[in-house]
């Protein structure tokens, strides 16, 4: 479970985003991160003893910084308003394996679940190619029950699939509708109330384990 004060904090934040605020709370923010530490740590510690690739990570090795980049951004607020994590191998700098996230952010918007986001050119055309060659075994993974129970399926979002289908495939292929996805995401909505919840390390250690065997499969693929 995450404390009450934690939660609060963010909230806090997301309506007072200047520095002066912040300096003046930095003592709750520090706190604020470290319990979020704690959390992302147990987590870790439940999953790596069924996921050695992430045993023996830190939460610091997979959290982000709260200071936004602003240089690119019209919105110059200088802090994020949620906790992120990403956990997989080689921790946060890892941008090109896939892995677990969470992310911490009251008002409804908290999530986990993981996969790979936007990945490079030739990892995406790995990816593809492995689907394409064992559709047969990512389907099993996909519609497997506990991944199914978790997340229903993988991400169709519009900003993450193309609307025809990639160069080299045909419309009629039996796996098109994943082949012409950009990310292969799975996510989980986390309530107010779950994250205050002493389940809260056990139902994201859960999501993780739903989501492993897809994880397998995308590091596999890019691997090879």
């Amino acid at each position: 479970m995450l404390r009450n004060n934690t939660i609060k904090f963010l909230k806090d934040l997301s309506k007072n985003n200047n520095k002066p605020w912040f300096d003046a709370h930095r003592s709750r923010y520090e706190a604020a991160r470290a319990d979020f530490a704690d959390f992302i740590q147990a987590v870790i510690d439940q999953h790596g003893k069924k996921d050695p690739g992430i045993a023996n990570l830190t939460a610091k090795e997979c959290m982000f910084r709260i200071n936004r980049d602003v240089r690119f951004s019209k919105d110059k607020s200088p802090y994020k308003t949620n906790f992120g994590a990403s956990i997989n191998q080689g921790g946060k700098q890892s941008m090109v394996t896939a892995g677990y996230y969470f992310h911490l952010q009251p008002g409804g918007h908290s999530f986990t679940g993981g996969g790979i986001w936007m990945p490079p050119a030739e990892e995406l055309r790995k990816i593809r190619q492995e689907i394409d060659y064992n559709f047969s075994d990512f389907k099993k993974i996909i519609t497997a029950a506990p991944f199914k129970k978790v997340y229903g399926d993988l991400s169709h979002e519009a900003e993450y699939k193309l609307s025809r289908p990639p160069k080299g495939y045909e419309a009629d292929n039996p796996a098109i509708e994943y082949l012409k996805l950009k990310s292969f995401l799975g996510g989980l909505a986390i309530t107010d109330t779950d994250l205050a919840g002493k389940d809260l390390v056990k139902k994201t250690a859960a999501a993780f384990a739903a989501l492993q065997p897809l994880i397998v499969f995308l590091n596999n693929s890019m691997e090879g």
